[in-house]
């Protein structure tokens, strides 16, 4: 299910349209809970609501200040300032080590693109050494069915 679940297709989404995918809420919702605990589907869709309402004013407060900053681009800062101002500065600190977390994920990510780069091959030579290893692994696997 996605963010446009129920949506007709036609224009923007509206406010009713904007939803959290339910599996993955019932998901975190039953690995929150006790084994003996069970949510009821109203339950969890309140919960959606709720946590969609969350974003929704989060996210207002934070282009605020981005328009106040004469910003076009909502950037974390924007996101924890908004926290803060809207009395959760108990969440803030989390989020200041998720973002750290997530910078940190995308410059390993950088790193292994440049391995790629610095193996002085070219996409050609790549590729044929994929193909090998995957011949390889072909007959390996051919060799233990028999």
């Amino acid at each position: 299910m996605s963010d446009r679940e129920g949506h007709s297709g036609a224009g923007a989404p509206t406010d009713d349209d904007l939803s959290l995918p339910k599996a993955t809420v019932a998901k975190m919702i039953a690995e929150l809970l006790p084994n003996d605990v069970v949510c009821a589907k109203e339950t969890r869709d309140l919960i959606i609501e709720c946590c969609v309402e969350f974003i929704h004013l989060i996210s207002s407060e934070a282009n605020e200040i981005c328009e106040q900053e004469n910003k076009k681009t909502i950037a974390p800062e924007h996101i924890i300032s908004a926290l803060t101002r809207l009395g959760f500065t108990t969440f803030a600190p989390e989020v200041e080590s998720v973002l750290k977390d997530h910078k940190q994920q995308q410059k390993d990510r950088e790193k292994k693109v440049n391995k790629f780069e610095q193996s002085g091959l070219t996409e050609e030579e790549l590729l044929a050494k994929q193909e090998e290893l995957f011949a390889a692994s072909r007959a390996k696997f051919k060799s233990g069915q028999q």
